[in-house]
């Protein structure tokens, strides 16, 4: 039975998306191990460094061998007998290779020869899915973010009222942030699309006087680009590729963290859309929990705690260190299952974002005007300076607070201030719409930008 949430035959799609879990199972990557030893003992025989007929009967063998349960079973108690990642698998399969044939599979490569070559191939798939799920999140993003261009609502600092900003403004931060994120994981490809080949130390010692050649061929004939140095003791991409998860899955964690809060009912400004069925609480039947933006946060903590893992692979022992990329197989694919389901909540999220305007607006009126405090002092610093001005609002504002009046009232009750500003400039500053600054404009400041980038590819 199944032991991780990510294998659970209940829970297991929220912890992963099946389209990444048909990457990672057994039977997959067994299935790419095998494809890439099948391309490795071809490119050896074409080198002159096992014989043809062998590697043809290998290769077949690789391609044709039936991953049933049987076989997971030989290899598994291989592995446990001998204690070693893939001699259970080398045995299992030097069994069904006809003749001798068997005596030419793995040639000359090493454990993480494999497995770094499948890590290479399999985040070539996982950085498409990436991408897709990226691209569509900006889209949400900018759709809102033109929407709600001019959408009022109240900007906050250290959890408290500022000033007005609009709901655009905020939703094209986000979209900003997706694209940077877009543009890491290209600039992030050609790093991570390096094979590897290289032996026991890293020296290709064991694959003949053409070994450079030979693994180039092997890993052009992949899709992979061939390293300039083996790098099986540099994990830095790899820890890079994870981190680039981090960064992608933080911004999720923001943007649902904010729609948890401004879904609050005392706030209420924005909400996920509901789905029919959903239920909030069995002791609690009103509630409609805002189940999305939570588990953001609950994939994000588990890709931010995985990453700290890697880091740790940075440092190595000498030319070889299971330590280290023992750690990497074991949080792997469920890092990678975590991103792909947050990123599907994530477009799921801001594709049917319920946008609240009325009670945007309804809480800045609530602050009783206090949230234009800002733009009654400079308009009066403009009269009297600045820090004369600020001291007077200050002023008026605290005894207002204290008297439980409105900002406005207490103002236009002020001669202080009203020798400065008439009553008709005072009306006027108390438009909340007049004073969210830039907002608009940088929205469309980034969706030009958006556009531009695009249509120059």
């Amino acid at each position: 039975m199944p032991v991780h949430l990510t294998d659970s035959l209940i829970y297991q799609n929220s912890w992963g998306t099946p389209e990444l879990r048909g990457l990672f199972d057994d039977v997959p990557r067994t299935h790419s191990w095998l494809q890439i030893l099948a391309v490795l003992a071809e490119t050896q025989a074409e080198f002159g460094l096992i014989p043809p007929d062998a590697a043809q009967a290998v290769a077949r063998t690789c391609r044709t061998v039936e991953l049933d349960e049987a076989f997971f079973e030989e290899v598994r108690a291989g592995f446990e007998t001998t204690n070693h990642s893939t001699l259970g698998l080398i045995r299992a399969l030097q069994k069904r290779c006809p003749g001798n044939s068997g005596e030419w599979l793995y040639y000359g490569a090493t454990v993480q020869d494999i497995t770094d070559t499948w890590t290479a191939l399999v985040l070539q798939r996982v950085r498409k899915i990436v991408g897709r799920e990226l691209k569509g999140i900006e889209a949400n993003l900018s759709r809102l973010a033109a929407e709600h261009r001019d959408t009022v609502m109240a900007g906050r600092t250290h959890g408290q009222i500022g000033v007005p900003i609009t709901f655009g403004f905020k939703a094209a931060i986000w979209a900003m942030e997706v694209r940077r994120h877009r543009q890491r994981l290209v600039e992030l490809a050609s790093r991570l699309n390096v094979g590897q080949l290289a032996g026991g130390v890293g020296s290709l010692s064991s694959l003949g006087p053409r070994a450079l050649e030979l693994q180039k061929s092997f890993l052009a004939r992949l899709g992979l680009d061939a390293p300039a140095i083996s790098w099986t003791t540099a994990r830095d991409t790899l820890a890079e590729w994870f981190n680039l998860l981090t960064l992608i899955a933080s911004t999720g964690d923001k943007i649902g963290h904010e729609v948890y809060n401004l879904q609050r009912p005392e706030i209420g400004e924005v909400s996920e859309g509901f789905a029919s069925g959903t239920v909030g609480s069995i002791t609690m039947p009103h509630k409609r929990n805002p189940e999305i933006s939570e588990h953001l946060g609950t994939l994000a903590r588990v890709i931010r705690h995985n990453s700290s893992l890697i880091v740790e692979s940075l440092v190595h022992d000498h030319e070889r260190d299971g330590r280290s990329w023992k750690a990497e197989w074991a949080v792997l694919a469920e890092t990678c299952l975590a991103a792909g389901k947050l990123l599907s909540l994530l477009r799921t999220l801001t594709g049917n974002l319920v946008i609240h305007a009325d009670r945007m607006r309804a809480n800045l009126e609530a602050t009783g005007g206090f949230v234009l405090s800002e733009a009654v002092m400079l308009a009066l610093a403009a009269r009297i300076g600045k820090q004369s001005a600020h001291t007077l609002v200050y002023e008026t504002a605290m005894s207002a607070h204290a008297a439980g009046r409105g900002l406005k009232e207490a103002i236009l009750d002020n001669p202080q201030i009203l020798v400065h500003l008439s009553t008709t400039e005072m009306e006027s500053l108390f438009d909340y719409q007049r004073h969210t600054g830039q907002c608009s404009a940088m929205v469309d400041q980034v969706l030009a930008e958006l556009r531009n980038i695009d249509e120059s590819r």
